[in-house]
């Protein structure tokens, strides 16, 4: 009997013991769940391959010294139903990241992404600068490229453009993961383009008799020109009128995007050089668009004031003095040189 005793009593305490040591366990994989490595310390970029199994990726995280410990993880994991769901990608952990936020962020793919934002009124070379500076893209794929980059049937280009996608990359703020190539870049500019460029703003520009080439080409001078917002809808109709009575644009801004810098004050021989972007030289518009306008400079085309404008001349603040005669524009550059 009590040998029966001994034996019930060792029974029990292994018991105890177990249940001890599978709540110590829970309360370690909770622990590890909730409590981050470090409360401070920089994003480490972790990239995980496709078909990476959950143990190598727990043992490259506490390798890194993101995770306390990888059995732990790959038990949580499996715990949460997750550990065949780590999806591939680069993301940014920090050490003070719970490893419940990890397993969220792996499993859903919220894997690492950079910002970055295009102005309105910026060339296809600015934008290009603007990604190698923030380490996004190679400048001189993304422009070769450009040359012909036309996923839409509008943007068919003038052989003489020096870019296709010139004028319709939009301006506007993109998140894009980590090894982005440069033709997801121009698609998902372009492709940002056609979205903005809505049903009514199609009809508005067929109303007129203008392809949305043509339009985006008119807003890319608006754009240039104007330095005040008002003024684009007035710039806008003045190139109208000036197509429409057959005088050349004299777009001080083509001249700059020829030059490839903007330059203060141009010269009569900058008036003079040879391309089919020059509008002192050629009739009409020129053969592609010289920047990336914003809506507000497509609106201004779509919608232009109606005056009897003809000439525009900007004084020292930016701001444009309209003419409806040379004589008058005489004038008025007298004045704004005082």
């Amino acid at each position: 009997m009590l040998i029966l005793n001994i034996s019930v009593s060792k029974k029990i305490l292994i018991g105890i013991l177990a249940a001890t040591i599978l709540s110590f366990s829970a309360l370690l994989i909770g622990w590890t769940l909730t409590e981050p490595v470090s409360r401070k310390g920089e994003p480490i970029l972790v990239s995980i391959k496709t078909g990476t199994p959950a143990k190598v990726i727990a043992e490259d995280l506490e390798n890194q010294k993101l995770i306390k410990n990888a059995v732990v993880f790959r038990v949580a994991a499996k715990l949460q139903g997750l550990e065949n769901s780590l999806q591939a990608g680069e993301y940014s952990i920090s050490p003070a990241m719970p490893v419940r936020q990890m397993l969220t962020m792996m499993s859903q793919g919220q894997t690492a992404y950079q910002q970055f934002t295009v102005p309105e009124g910026y060339t296809v070379d600015q934008i290009a600068e603007l990604l190698a500076e923030k380490k996004l893209a190679n400048p001189a794929r993304f422009k070769a490229l450009a040359k012909n980059f036309a996923p839409f049937p509008y943007m068919a280009a003038n052989p003489d453009t020096k870019y296709s996608v010139e004028g319709f990359l939009f301006p506007d703020t993109y998140r894009l993961a980590r090894g982005t190539s440069e033709e997801d870049l121009l698609a998902m500019m372009v492709k940002q383009f056609d979205a903005k460029m809505t049903p009514d703003s199609r009809q508005r520009a067929a109303e007129l008799g203008l392809s949305i080439r043509e339009v985006i080409i008119m807003a890319s001078l608006v754009e240039k020109e104007a330095k005040l917002n008002e003024e684009q809808p007035i710039i806008a109709g003045v190139f109208a009128n000036r197509i429409q009575q057959n005088m050349p644009l004299q777009s001080c801004a083509t001249i700059q995007y020829i030059l490839g810098y903007p330059k203060a004050e141009l010269t009569i021989q900058d008036t003079e050089i040879a391309s089919p972007y020059n509008t002192y030289q050629i009739m009409g518009l020129p053969p592609g668009p010289i920047a990336n306008p914003g809506t507000a400079a497509i609106k201004a085309v779509l919608l232009a004031n109606k005056t009897d404008y003809l000439y525009f001349v900007a004084d020292k603040q930016g701001k444009h003095h309209f003419s409806n005669s040379y004589a008058e524009h005489l004038l008025a550059i007298n004045q704004v040189q005082l």
